[in-house]
């Protein structure tokens, strides 16, 4: 039994996250702002079914406060923080910047000082498949350069591994950070394709899909992505021996510093992702197909051979399975 800080637990994957670590016996501090970027009620009821758990203490904070957040630290003793709190979004990231800025960049910073002040063991961070940007080599690898972001999201997620690297570095913080590739299931954001796919299908209304449907997705279901966190959380970092400066990996480090891909390593067309979700939804979608749009990639493949290699798991489940997941929970939760 440990006590494990997690920031953005009224969010999707912080609610699992919590959820799956409180059954096996954890306390869980969470952390979250209730921010209203999306359905203010969708995460209180993630955050009831929480807190009915027991040895769930939640704190209604924005990290980005420095006064709260040094509180935070100050009144309580943690054993792992993970940081899980983000404004999250492309296209959210090209007409609300600043957001990104307090949550991303000063959010993180107080959360890295918080893990400096109280010899926190290890710091697991979220980071994104966005940060490989302009990246067109498959399957994505962490060894592979990452300098070339198309959105601030990405940017802000690269800057959090650089800024972690320094704590790593300078203070010997054991960080892991994880780039997640388009998580879905569950109890989802209902700004990502599915859940408006969903709502948008049921009520016979025309979605939307861009780069007229050429676009393929490494989509990850949520179980596989909670089985990737809570394994990394358990091999805190060490130096690599091998690592060097004349021929600098940027997958690993001379720092107690790691990065993985949590991905399906399986990337779906966007044409089939639909035709799936027809099929279980029992309606056919009106769409409207766009062009591509500002910040976004046509595609995404998550190279998992340092996941497997060190935890001994791989992300595997089906799309279909997922997606009849998603659809059996979305008809219950909105009674539809």
């Amino acid at each position: 039994m440990r006590n494990i800080l997690i920031t953005g637990t009224a969010g999707f994957i912080g609610f699992h996250l919590s959820m799956k670590l409180l059954e096996r016996g954890d306390t869980i501090f969470g952390v979250d702002n209730l921010n209203s970027y999306y359905d203010v009620n969708l995460k209180k009821a993630r955050l009831s079914l929480l807190e009915k758990q027991g040895r769930f203490h939640f704190h209604a904070i924005n990290i980005s406060d420095q006064r709260q957040t040094e509180s935070l630290f100050n009144e309580n003793s943690f054993d792992i923080v993970v940081n899980l709190a983000a404004q999250a979004g492309v296209r959210y990231s090209l007409e609300n910047p600043r957001a990104y800025i307090d949550s991303n960049l000063v959010g993180f910073t107080n959360i890295l000082e918080g893990c400096r002040y109280k010899n926190i063991k290890h710091l697991v961070f979220a980071s994104s498949s966005s940060v490989y940007g302009a990246n067109t080599q498959m399957p994505f690898s962490v060894h592979q350069n990452v300098d070339h972001p198309v959105s601030l999201y990405a940017a802000t997620k690269k800057a959090n591994e650089l800024m972690a690297h320094t704590y790593a570095s300078l203070y010997n913080i054991p960080c892991t950070g994880l780039r997640f590739f388009t998580v879905y299931g569950p109890w989802g954001r209902p700004d990502m394709a599915l859940f408006l796919f969903t709502k948008a299908i049921l009520r016979g209304e025309t979605i939307d899909v861009f780069n007229h449907g050429k676009m393929r997705r490494d989509f990850t279901y949520i179980d596989d992505i909670i089985e990737g966190v809570i394994r990394t959380m358990e091999r805190i970092p060490g130096g690599d021996p091998d690592w060097s400066g004349d021929n600098p990996d940027p997958g690993t480090s001379f720092a107690p510093y790691k990065i993985y891909n949590i991905g399906n390593n399986n990337p779906v067309d966007l044409m089939h992702f639909i035709e799936t979700l027809e099929k279980y939804l029992g309606k056919k979608a009106e769409k409207n197909f766009l062009p591509m749009q500002p910040g976004d990639v046509p595609a995404t493949y998550a190279d998992v051979d340092d996941l497997t290699r060190d935890v001994g798991f791989k992300p595997d489940t089906p799309i279909e399975d997922g997606i009849i997941r998603f659809v059996e929970w979305y008809r219950s939760y909105y009674n539809v």
